[in-house]
């Protein structure tokens, strides 16, 4: 039998690989599953529905899909002032 290259795959070496950036393909199916469902909820009317039904759960959800980082200008630094709002504002 003819000894067969593999990439050193459980020599200690790591295989090649995903390329960076790419989805797992579970992740994929699953993030297409999730639109197609969207979609036949009601797609935009639906998640409209639901921040006014249940604001927790869609703010979850914005929190999910939003970027975690901003990217700014270093000679223009971003200023972020968080306080409560009040009765009157």
């Amino acid at each position: 039998m003819a000894d067969i290259q593999t990439a050193g795959i459980g020599k200690g070496t790591p295989g090649p690989g995903r390329p960076k950036g790419a989805q797992n393909k579970v992740n994929a199916q699953l993030k297409d599953m999730i639109l197609q469902a969207l979609d036949g909820a009601g797609g935009v009317e639906y998640l409209q529905r639901q921040a006014d039904e249940s604001p927790a759960a869609f703010l979850s959800l914005i929190g999910k899909v939003l970027p975690t980082t901003l990217a700014t200008d270093p000679d223009q630094p971003v200023k972020i002032v968080f306080g409560w709002a009040s009765e009157g504002s």
